[in-house]
């Protein structure tokens, strides 16, 4: 039986997860996942690992009202302020909306860490953003979707092929998944997943995951350490309907919210 090994929530989006052994599912996804976002001073577009993979290596945990974010044996405790002054920002060039500032104290650290004048957003009380794919469902601050799905048997499969070429497997958390599935014989078996039960939720598949330059990231130090794996996905998931990029995992949408926990059974009711 397939059951859920893993979930994790971003509660910054580019910064690092946390692990949960429970989490409630929202109609944007695990609660409070990519709950705010840096973005630059100047034009309110967003910043990834793609151009600040320091990112990765900011440590977030939650506090009463807020969070404590550390890197580099630094810290800052900040206060989440659900509404308040508002800050155009923009995702992709794609969206383009409002975020509710974090103000000051939370600028300045970030600032400080990732080299970069940014500030430090959060979505806005009234948000409502819609994805896209098969299953369109409704996102946060995520790049276009509410979960990021993935299994152990496609990480195995990937890691054997990275093996044979002589180098060193990757672990899971350079896909960022917000699910992972173990118990799936088949590698990428998430690919043709259509609608799933976890917990007490209901998800639909939205679109495969495709990847860019993140999960060449190490996301322990937050330093670039490819080519892999993106070098050996080039080699068996390349996908032409996405300009030949290469895809990972499965991007989903709530269709029904509800509550998971590691351990639930994952029951598939419709197969792509």
């Amino acid at each position: 039986m397939a059951t859920v090994s893993a979930l994790v929530y971003y509660p910054v989006k580019g910064f690092a997860g946390i692990a949960l052994d429970e989490a409630e599912v929202t109609g944007t996804g695990l609660l409070d996942d990519r709950l705010l976002m840096v973005v630059s001073a100047d034009d309110g577009v967003f910043l990834s690992q793609r151009t600040h993979p320091a990112m990765a290596a900011v440590r977030p945990a939650p506090v009463p009202g807020g969070l404590r974010l550390a890197a580099g044996g630094t810290d800052v405790e900040i206060e989440i302020t659900p509404d308040g002054p508002r800050r155009a920002v923009s995702l992709f060039g794609h969206w383009f909306g409002e975020g509710v500032d974090q103000g000051e104290r939370a600028a300045e650290w970030c600032s400080e860490v990732l080299g970069a004048a940014v500030r430090l957003v959060r979505v806005t009380p009234e948000h409502d953003r819609d994805g896209w794919g098969l299953h369109p469902g409704k996102v946060g601050f995520g790049d276009a979707h509410a979960l990021l799905l993935t299994s152990e048997s496609s990480l195995d499969s990937l890691n054997g092929r990275i093996a044979a070429t002589g180098a060193a497997p990757v672990p899971m958390d350079r896909f960022r998944p917000n699910v992972v599935v173990t118990g799936w014989a088949e590698p990428h078996t998430e690919d043709r997943v259509r609608r799933l039960r976890v917990g007490s939720a209901t998800l639909g598949y939205s679109t495969r995951a495709i990847r860019c330059a993140v999960p060449t990231v190490d996301q322990r130090t937050g330093v670039r350490s490819g080519p892999e794996p993106v070098r050996t996905l080039a080699a068996y998931r390349r996908e032409p309907e996405f300009d030949n990029r290469v895809s990972f995992g499965a991007k989903l949408a709530v269709l029904a919210p509800g509550a998971v926990a590691v351990g639930d059974p994952v029951a598939v009711d419709e197969w792509g």
